[in-house]
């Protein structure tokens, strides 16, 4: 895992959306998997300020959803996917044959789990993948446990991600989430870690023991060889 501090939370989203950059010109047709919330949110922002500036950079880009509140009506402003739409692929137009996602309120979670396992079997594997640092050392939805999941599946939500910002405001929360599995996110050729805010430094401090245990998933990372790990000062040790 490289390590990567930035000054402050905009040095981190413009490393980040270099090194997005960086991939695209390599490979066009990308695969690019998108976590949500705040720790990337900046690092979209700075992508679809680049689409205005070389909008071709992103003409053949692929996006898939990382996880997902379970539950929720996809038009909630809540869901991932109404964050991801808004944030992602209307700035970068684009279109829903290059966007392979999952419905946030199916009508059977554990077959909509299966076709986005088989979509992945098919389109993959993920070349790149934005992740964020969970409160618990979460990555996407796979939280802390005995053993974690390898492919995509229903996860039971914990305390903490009930906690989370972005379903802050729902009076009835979700009853389960639908996250892609560590093998899948591991599988990436390439994985980007952005973590900002202070709340997350002992997580953060937890992290650079290097000790492996699916008790604390983001671990994990470190059996992966081409991890990039952007810290803002707020999180430094």
């Amino acid at each position: 895992m490289q390590i990567i501090p930035c000054e402050n939370y905009q040095e981190m989203s413009t490393l980040a959306a270099d090194l997005v950059q960086e991939e695209l010109v390599k490979k066009p047709k990308l695969l690019f998997c998108a976590a949500t919330g705040s720790s990337p949110a900046g690092l979209y922002e700075e992508m679809g300020a680049r689409y205005k500036i070389m909008p071709g950079l992103f003409d053949r880009m692929r996006i898939l959803k990382l996880d997902e509140w379970g539950g929720v009506p996809e038009e909630h402003p809540v869901t991932c996917e109404y964050f991801i739409r808004k944030r992602l692929l209307e700035p970068l137009a684009i279109p829903e044959k290059r966007y392979l996602t999952f419905r946030s309120d199916p009508k059977d979670p554990e077959e909509e789990c299966l076709a986005i396992r088989n979509t992945l079997a098919k389109e993959g594997p993920i070349d790149l993948c934005v992740l964020g640092l969970g409160q618990n050392g979460h990555l996407g939805l796979n939280e802390p446990a005995s053993h974690l999941e390898p492919f995509c599946h229903v996860a039971q939500l914990s305390e903490l991600s009930l906690e989370h910002k972005m379903i802050a405001s729902l009076e009835i929360k979700p009853r389960y989430g639908i996250t892609l599995g560590m093998q899948e996110i591991l599988s990436s050729r390439k994985i980007v870690l952005l973590v900002t805010g202070a709340g997350k430094k002992g997580m953060v401090n937890r992290l650079m023991e290097g000790k492996i245990s699916t008790t604390f998933p983001a671990s994990l990372l470190w059996t992966h060889g081409q991890v990039e790990c952007f810290l803002d000062r707020s999180v430094q040790v």
